[in-house]
């Protein structure tokens, strides 16, 4: 009898996502690198990107199809309501916000989880009523699921990432073929809750950064320091930068958070004007990779799902960069693969892996055609 041989397992990885991604990480780990105590800080990243291209490459090698069903997205939506809830019971204070649970020297923050659990219920719901969009009902169900996160995220307190979830619902309400109409309505709604949140929901220093932001004088030692600091640092690269390991307003710690909400400003001080473009067109290449697989995708919960990774990592980009050139209110936001933090870039591989998954199962499958699956409307 003829013994057969194990297979071998063949790992699949779509170099046109994983390099820009694996390129933004290294970029970020060096620039981090010449701050003080930046080696430690450089290792520390190093390991979680390490521990991040893991998760890709095993996401993108499995049949991870199974994402679709019902059942597997509404346990994940399920399972970061509960973390948040519990992460505002029991966690303790980290800068004023209780958004990590903390296991000794490791952290993790609930809102990644809840990202991709929107991201993977916005796909499932509107991969199913695209079509019927123009029913304000579904409009206002996919909007109750988003809500209920980006609400539990603002009383932890994080402006920045409950702007994100809105801005990933909203995104995704775009590219599904919402109407003129009903994107009047919205904003009519969005003019609401911001006058609610402004008199009843913001914190007293989230209302000051709104306020120096569009008085930016007014306050440069107190609450506008941070924009202050990020303006300086971006504005003194000039063309060319001041070269790697020279960034005067990180390196002395003029900037704050300079690892993690403010990196694109120590990058755009050491790298200058050409170093900060070619870091967008590295990011451009990624978004448009993203869109093509979207285009090519299998079902609509495949395209749905790679346009919703893409939203969210656009909303993220503008957003931190739009902080570091004094075009937005501090709010507090990481930048994709750059930032320091160990689960948010596990999130974001982990994207990248199921996109590169769905991509590759989908290839020689059917358009899905299976009747309509209802998740609350």
């Amino acid at each position: 009898m003829v013994s057969t041989p194990f297979p071998r397992p063949r790992f699949f990885i779509d170099w046109t996502l994983f390099l820009p991604a694996l390129t933004l990480s290294l970029l970020g780990i060096l620039t981090m690198s010449t701050f003080g105590q930046g080696a430690s800080l450089a290792s520390r990243q190093f390991l979680w990107l390490a521990i991040a291209s893991g998760i890709y490459l095993s996401l993108s090698t499995l049949d991870i199809r199974f994402i679709r069903r019902t059942p597997v997205v509404m346990t994940l939506y399920v399972s970061a309501l509960v973390l948040l809830v519990l992460l505002l019971l029991f966690a303790d204070p980290v800068l004023g916000a209780r958004a990590w649970f903390s296991f000794g020297l490791v952290s993790f923050q609930p809102a990644d989880l809840a990202k991709l659990a929107l991201l993977a219920l916005l796909a499932k719901y509107l991969s199913r009523r695209h079509v019927e969009i123009g029913d304000f009902r579904h409009i206002i169900v996919s909007g109750g699921y988003a809500l209920a996160l980006a609400l539990l995220i603002l009383v932890e307190p994080d402006m920045g990432n409950a702007i994100i979830f809105g801005t990933l619902w909203l995104g995704m309400m775009l590219v599904s073929g919402i109407s003129k109409k009903h994107l009047v309505i919205l904003g009519l709604m969005a003019c609401v809750i911001a006058s609610a949140l402004w008199f009843g929901g913001l914190k007293p220093y989230q209302r000051t950064r709104i306020i120096s932001f569009v008085n930016p004088a007014s306050d440069i030692h107190g609450s506008g320091y941070n924009a202050y600091q990020a303006k300086i640092a971006v504005g003194s690269g000039e063309l060319f930068g001041k070269g790697i390991g020279y960034g005067t307003q990180s390196k002395l710690r003029f900037l704050p958070e300079y690892q993690t909400d403010f990196i694109f400003a120590a990058f755009a001080e050491e790298w200058g004007f050409i170093g900060v473009v070619l870091l967008l067109s590295t990011y451009a290449l990624l978004f448009a990779r993203l869109a093509q697989i979207a285009r090519s995708a299998a079902t609509n919960f495949d395209a749905f799902f790679t346009l919703g990774v893409l939203i969210l990592f656009v909303a993220h980009v503008a957003l931190h960069t739009g902080i570091s050139l004094g075009l937005l209110p501090v709010t507090g936001t990481t930048i994709p693969f750059m930032s320091s933090g160990g689960s948010h870039l596990v999130l974001e591989f982990a994207a990248l892996g199921i996109v590169t998954s769905l991509a590759r199962q989908g290839r020689s499958a059917a358009r899905d055609v299976s009747a309509n699956e209802y998740l609350g409307g």
